[in-house]
């Protein structure tokens, strides 16, 4: 009786290639959509702490009648965020702040270092905050001037004879929502700004540059600080972005509508500046207006429109965008 040989046929070395070479291919496929998938909810997120600085400011205005200070004083310099902390459900941290001294104060050492997890995008990654600060990726706007506070009242002072900040955050000043007549739909409170790399030996585009130069106007800033060789370190001006949050400074809590979304920071000492917003979101940013709505401005907006919306009465007609 004869017998046959039974065996079970392996794959061969070309068909374990060829199914290896479509499971590489599927991968490829399948993983941008994941990752698009979670960037799409990092955005979200994002957006919901706007939403969540847009309830507050207006929680605020209802027990106070006002909007939060901006910079109280250049002694104590806390930011619109300390001050919103208990409308955010924040107030814990806001408890431990002893406001009668600088923010900077070693008896504010512990909520200095307080992770808000509302006052981060997950769509930032950063290099690592200096131990004892915490940051945040959510600035208040200050208009479209390149001037940092309040002209100075002295011939010859820093800003003599410009413009005032036009948003809604005045240095020293606690506006009113009547004070916002371009209309609250079309003014913008926050925007986002990503967090620096707290390397002033590393240039990198979350830095702020310092062109060396003393520009007055929007227009003239803007060309100026787009002229620059960002890789060269002579113009570097200051890396410590976003963080604290505490602070009321301009490259920590403030931004700008001197340049479009996306684009560079600049400062030019003394007391002119601009802060641009920027994310890591793919073509533009988040920006919580004051009636409280999130919309997505994408970098391709035009300039006279995003300067229109970063002004409380300048009586401009936005329209869509």
């Amino acid at each position: 009786m004869s017998r046959r040989a039974s065996y079970r046929r392996g794959f061969t070395l070309i068909e374990l290639l060829v199914v290896i070479a479509i499971i590489a291919v599927l991968v490829s496929l399948l993983l941008p959509a994941v990752q698009q998938a979670r960037e799409a909810a990092r955005r979200s997120q994002c957006k919901n702490n706007l939403k969540q600085f847009g309830l507050a400011m207006h929680n605020y205005v209802d027990a106070l009648g006002r909007l939060p200070l901006c910079n109280e004083s250049q002694k104590l310099a806390y930011s619109t965020h300390t001050f919103l902390l208990p409308y955010m459900d924040q107030g814990t941290v806001y408890n431990l702040i002893n406001f009668n001294v600088n923010y900077s104060d070693p008896t504010n050492a512990v909520p200095l270092a307080a992770a808000v997890p509302t006052f981060l995008c997950p769509s930032d990654v950063s290099a690592p905050i200096p131990a004892g600060w915490a940051g945040t990726n959510y600035r208040a706007n200050q208009g479209t001037g390149v001037l940092y506070g309040l002209p100075s009242t002295t011939v010859g002072g820093s800003g003599y004879g410009e413009p005032p900040p036009s948003g809604v955050f005045v240095p020293g000043s606690a506006l009113r929502i009547a004070d916002i007549t371009d209309g609250t739909s079309n003014t913008a409170a926050y925007s986002e700004h990503q967090l620096g790399d707290f390397n002033q030996a590393l240039s990198s585009p979350t830095d702020t540059f310092e062109p060396g130069t003393h520009p007055t106007d929007p227009d003239t800033a803007m060309a100026q600080c787009n002229a620059i060789d960002p890789t060269n370190l002579s113009f570097q001006g200051y890396s410590n972005i976003g963080a604290p949050w505490m602070y009321a400074y301009h490259s920590t809590t403030f931004y700008w509508h001197v340049t479009g979304p996306n684009t560079r920071s600049c400062m030019y000492p003394p007391g002119h500046i601009h802060t641009s917003a920027s994310s890591n979101h793919t073509g533009g940013v988040n920006v919580v207006a004051c009636d409280g709505s999130v919309r997505f401005v994408n970098n391709s907006v035009n300039l006279a429109t995003w300067r229109a919306f970063g002004t409380r009465r300048g009586g401009e007609v936005l329209g869509e965008f």
